[in-house]
């Protein structure tokens, strides 16, 4: 039988794994401070709306400030395409690469399957990113817990 390691709410356990988690991270000399924040930014090549996003305080806002009307018609990565993928791959490397905290637990994982449990959010483009476990498979690409998994592997090497 698999072990499964879940990710929802960052004040739960495992939540540091999420994008939510607040830790923050430098990009190209500026402070990020959540890897989500950043990651919705590298969908715009727009500063000033890459600067907006940054300096919102809640990850939350930064994630739903990327879905205005305003600023759909500028954005440049396109949802789930292969380079939102290199962008996430990027933000969770800047995140753990610079908190060694976070590592040393990521390292603790073992070769547990880790995925962002979605059920409660259990939307096509959720399950992209994340997944629904039933019985003891996963419903869902996972993306983020398969990007996570890899990093992992790398860290061991």
């Amino acid at each position: 039988m698999m072990a499964y390691i879940s990710f929802t709410k960052t004040t739960l356990p495992y939540g540091w794994l999420g994008n939510m988690f607040p830790a923050p991270i430098t990009y190209k000399g500026q402070v990020w401070r959540t890897s989500e924040a950043l990651f919705q930014a590298l969908r715009f090549a727009d500063p000033e709306i890459r600067e907006v996003i940054r300096r919102k305080v809640s990850p939350l806002v930064a994630k739903n400030i990327c879905k205005r009307k305003e600023y759909l018609a500028n954005r440049v990565v396109e949802p789930m395409s292969d380079q939102d993928v290199e962008n996430m791959r990027l933000c969770l490397r800047l995140k753990f690469g610079q908190h060694p905290d976070l590592c040393e637990k990521l390292l603790k994982t073992s070769d547990h399957i880790i995925f962002e449990d979605v059920s409660a959010r259990n939307r096509a483009q959720h399950k992209f990113w994340g997944a629904v476990k039933i019985n003891d498979q996963l419903d869902g690409q996972n993306m983020l817990g398969k990007l996570l998994m890899e990093l992992r592997e790398d860290l061991r090497k």
